[in-house]
Formats: C-alpha cells, structure tokens, sequence
C-alpha cells in the first residue's frame, strides 16, 4: 500500500469517526443492531474507536498497528451484531 492511500483511507475512517459526532442520528439505526441497550453512548464509544483507529492508519509509524485494531474492531462489532439476533 503506498503512503498516500494509507494516508486517504485512514482519514476516511477517522472523518467517519467524527461524524458520529456531528450527527450521531445517522449512525443509530446500524448502531442498535449490535448495542440496543444504550444506542447514543454506544454511537460516540464506536465514533471515538473510529477516529483513533483512522488516525494510526493515517500516519506511516502507526499504520500496522491501525490495521491490527481495525481488525479487531471489525470482529468485535460483527460478532456483537450475530449474538443480539
């Protein structure tokens, strides 16, 4: 992967991030699918995990460790999605 699109695809995330932010609303109906209990927390809780995560995709030194949480982000979320169907 070269610099510049570690560079766009983490800011896409960590722009993603913030937008749970800006308009949480947007992000509840996917957010209820694995956290019905407590929707709007759990919304800027994955908006923060976002933005964090985005940002060390973004920068070189931190960019296998972004893609490591990404992974296990993206696990986590699924597997919270499966057990609450």
């Amino acid at each position: 992967m070269s610099a510049r699109t570690g560079q766009v695809l983490g800011f896409t995330i960590a722009a993603t991030g913030l937008a749970h932010f800006a308009a949480p609303a947007a992000f509840e109906p996917v957010t209820k699918m694995a956290f019905a209990d407590d929707v709007r927390n759990w919304t800027y809780r994955n908006g923060a995990t976002e933005l964090a995560i985005g940002l060390a995709i973004a920068a070189a030194p931190t960019r296998k460790a972004g893609f490591a949480g990404l992974a296990v982000y993206a696990g986590w979320l699924a597997r919270r999605v499966l057990t609450r169907r």
